[in-house]
């Protein structure tokens, strides 16, 4: 890995009093939780690009939804979410 970089940018001081008070909790500094926000970023991004790649690549080759395929697709996702908030509230 190359040398560590000093950047800077604008931030609101709200948020840098709330990095701070996470930062005390975790025993840690301003770096390292922005270098961890840094890193969850771009691990995000990269997937976000990855899917919509494979998403492109699949339109391609034909592979494609009907609308009512994702209609119903979106609508398991919406009753797994609405379960998984029950089960959480029956634990509480």
């Amino acid at each position: 890995m190359s040398s560590p970089r000093t950047i800077s940018f604008r931030i609101a001081p709200e948020k840098v009093a709330e990095m701070d008070l996470i930062a005390k909790a975790l025993d840690r500094d301003r770096s390292y939780l922005l270098n961890e926000a840094v890193d969850v970023y771009l691990s995000e991004q990269k997937r976000f690009v990855a899917m919509v790649e494979e998403g492109l690549e699949a339109s391609r080759k034909g592979e494609l939804m009907e609308d009512e395929e994702v209609g119903a697709l979106i609508d398991s996702w919406i009753l797994d979410k609405a379960l998984e908030k029950k089960k959480v509230r029956a634990r509480a």
